[in-house]
């Protein structure tokens, strides 16, 4: 059974970082492409951010980039966000997803197969 757990969420003040851990077990990590996704309370769960399985290539929201970055370590199955210049409007839950699909970089929820339990980034004005 694939789990994603996700952690480093907080509270934390505008302008400044966090940086999001998403450990993955009980698959092969290497072999899955990954993304991070948020969801702010009355909206819809929206892509953020996607690195191939070698992590060569990315893929980010318009409203993240320059801001954010994904990396991954396939040696410790985790894949990261770190969030810069954070904005009160970055505040949701965000999620990591694992991709199976070969050539997966995708921003559509529907083409992720497990998916963490979410971590709550808060962005006080």
């Amino acid at each position: 059974q694939v789990q994603l757990v996700e952690s480093g969420g907080g509270l934390v003040q505008a302008g400044g970082s966090l940086r999001l851990s998403c450990a993955v077990s009980g698959g092969t990590f290497s072999s899955y492409a990954m993304g991070w996704f948020r969801q702010a309370p009355g909206k819809e769960r929206e892509f953020v951010a996607a690195i191939r399985r070698s992590g060569s290539i990315t893929n980010y929201a318009d409203f993240v980039k320059g801001r954010f970055t994904i990396s991954r370590d396939n040696a410790k199955n985790t894949v990261y966000l770190q969030m810069n210049s954070l904005k009160p409007e970055d505040t949701a839950v965000y999620y990591c997803a694992a991709d199976r699909r070969l050539r997966g970089l995708s921003r559509l929820l529907y083409d992720y197969d497990y998916w963490g339990q979410g971590t709550q980034v808060t962005v006080s004005s």
